[in-house]
């Protein structure tokens, strides 16, 4: 797994946020962009513990009123509060605090977009309202279009985007057989060309099967089948993707990121609680930095794939499986959408988990930039 963790370079940062002052053009640059000043050290980022800390979290869910039901935990009436009071801490090195105002000012003029599932969803909006905290005196516009939605910041001229796309490659409906997954073909590949920074994420919606099963057949060049083992048909999608990625992504104009695979914490055994069935009550992260229930096996089929592409350094993997495995305790629980009703252990309460992803994601642009 350590093969793909993205070896970054130890940002020291010499500002914080707070003791940025109120300045404009050239000099707010500046200043904003000596957040990103690097030492000579490298470490593994994903590699570390949780730790609780008083400053934490980033923002609160009611400074961004945007925050889908489903993810706002404190508002649907979670009581616990230290779920907000953790941050992760690299082994070898400290991941730099974010910076909205650094981040805008390093996007300017760009665009960004997040593809993918409700996972995607959970960063995009924890990005947006990161941002949006950073930067409250300025205007936003946030729409959303079908399955795309757009939050624009328009004093930086940044755009971040969402596109709802489950599975990376196309999902048609053909009217003499039904809904066909073809997991060689990727049409929307020609609408993700034009964006600065990409950030893909594909892997719950594999799963689904029965009435919540979208396809009525899977399709692979002239075979056409009802069915297959999923981790077969995710590592074909896969390759699709990363095929595209090959042919298509010229890394001097766009950035490419995989979001490893987000786990659900259904199964206590695997956090050492064989008498939990659920997330439910789950208050604190799992001690330490390794996680009882191993190594989540789609998150071996993304590394496969990654590493046999023929240019594997075009894509960087946001390595986050292992970090979030241990937080057993971030997700909504009963205190999403469905309340008593639903049990989600699968999604995050934001402000919580995917903050950290997002820190992850800049520290990741500060070297790559």
């Amino acid at each position: 797994m350590a093969e793909f963790a993205i070896s970054v370079i130890f940002v020291c940062l010499l500002f914080s946020f707070s003791s940025l002052t109120t300045v404009h053009g050239d000099q707010r640059k500046k200043e904003v962009e000596s957040e990103g000043k690097i030492n000579n050290n490298k470490c593994d980022l994903f590699d570390g513990i949780w730790v609780y800390d008083e400053s934490y979290p980033l923002y609160e869910s009611s400074d961004c009123d945007f925050i889908e039901k489903q993810f706002d935990c404190s508002k649907n009436g979670r009581p616990d509060k230290f779920y907000l009071k953790y941050s992760w801490h690299p082994s070898a090195c400290k991941l730099p605090r974010f910076n909205g105002e650094a981040f805008l000012e390093r996007m300017r003029g760009k665009s960004i977009m997040f593809v993918g599932d409700s996972l995607s969803v959970n960063q995009w909006q924890s990005l947006t309202c990161m941002l949006h905290k950073s930067v409250s005196h300025s205007q936003y516009t946030n729409l959303r279009n079908g399955l795309l939605s757009t939050f624009t910041f328009p004093e930086y001229d940044v755009k971040v985007m969402m596109s709802r796309n489950v599975f990376l490659v196309d999902l048609v409906d053909e009217e003499s057989v039904g809904r066909v997954l073809k997991l060689d073909s990727i049409e929307a590949g020609q609408f993700w060309k034009q964006f600065n920074v990409l950030i893909f994420d594909s892997w719950h919606w594999w799963l689904h099967a029965g009435r919540r099963q979208p396809w009525d057949y899977i399709q692979e060049g002239n075979q056409t089948v009802r069915d297959m083992d999923r981790l077969v048909a995710y590592e074909k999608a896969l390759r699709t993707w990363a095929k595209w990625v090959d042919n298509n992504v010229d890394p001097s104009k766009t950035t490419v990121f995989f979001q490893a695979v987000s786990p659900d914490h259904m199964h206590g055994k695997d956090w050492g609680e064989e008498g939990s069935n659920t997330c439910e009550g789950q208050e604190r992260p799992v001690k330490g930095k390794s996680y009882g229930g191993g190594p989540h096996p789609a998150e071996l089929v993304v590394e496969k794939v990654l590493r046999e592409m023929s240019n594997p350094n075009l894509v960087y993997l946001l390595n986050i499986t292992t970090l979030s495995q241990l937080r057993k305790d971030g997700h909504p629980s009963v205190y999403g959408y469905g309340g008593h009703r639903g049990i989600d252990c699968t999604h995050w309460c934001l402000p919580g988990v995917p903050d950290t992803w997002n820190q992850l994601l800049y520290a990741a642009l500060i070297t790559q930039n």
